[in-house]
């Protein structure tokens, strides 16, 4: 595809929404996503972090904080408009930022302790070689910790709007599906859990962990936001080690 996901954000007036919608309340990512990252990440203490896909990286800001207490930080992020928030989100920080697709950027070998990526692999259309570069990149018993848009929304995209139904279709054709999304189109690879799971045995790592964004009632302040998570599962995460 001549368009990376990262070129999506871009779009300034679609920069603008999304950056919106991140701010309202009971979000996607911060009721869903954020926690179970957080939880498989775990400790962080005097670890080199590398993020994939690290967006405006204020994730960076709380994984370097007291609690959390990270040594150092290195986001790659191919949308401009996202490297310049990023930028300004990790000054003074142990952090950097460089522009890349995530597919072209030169990973160091045994370099981090953790790497990361918070739904961005969903763009990316070979998976299996990410992997393998992200394995090198990381220093015996590194951990791998991602998370997805979950194979069936993936399977069931849809103009945007408040969903009623999901129906999923054509779930072991894998490829790009296009979407209508913050006022514009994008594509987002559809494949299985089962090939990514795949992907990380074959390209050496070991499966620790699988979930799938089962929503707390604790984290939300609307009842009814909180009974509609209940009905899909929005991401699916993995957690792999070196």
């Amino acid at each position: 595809m001549s368009e990376r996901g990262s070129d999506f954000y871009d779009n300034n007036e679609v920069f603008e929404t999304y950056m919106e919608r991140r701010q309202g309340q009971d979000n996607a990512n911060d009721t869903l996503e954020r926690p179970v990252m957080l939880e498989l990440v775990g400790d962080v203490t005097g670890k080199h972090i590398l993020d994939l896909g690290c967006g405006d990286a204020k994730f960076a800001v709380e994984l370097l904080g007291e609690k959390y207490n990270g040594l150092s930080y290195t986001g790659i992020e191919g949308s401009t408009n996202m490297v310049r928030a990023a930028r300004k989100s990790v000054q003074g920080l142990n952090a950097r930022i460089e522009q890349s697709y995530l597919e072209e950027w030169t990973y160091p070998v045994h370099s981090y302790d953790l790497a990361i990526s918070r739904l961005a692999i969903h763009y990316i259309e070979d998976v299996e070689s990410l992997f393998r570069k992200v394995y090198g990149a990381l220093k015996k018993d590194g951990t791998f910790v991602f998370s997805v848009e979950h194979p069936v929304i993936t399977s069931t995209l849809q103009p945007s709007g408040t969903r009623t139904n999901w129906i999923v279709d054509q779930y072991f054709v894998e490829g790009y599906r296009e979407q209508q999304w913050l006022g514009g189109s994008i594509q987002k690879m559809h494949r299985t859990i089962e090939s990514y799971y795949m992907a990380l045995q074959e390209a050496g790592f070991r499966v620790e962990q699988l979930r799938e964004s089962a929503p707390k009632r604790a984290e939300f302040v609307n009842e009814e936001t909180y009974q509609r998570r209940r009905r899909i599962p929005l991401f699916l995460f993995l957690s792999a080690r070196k």
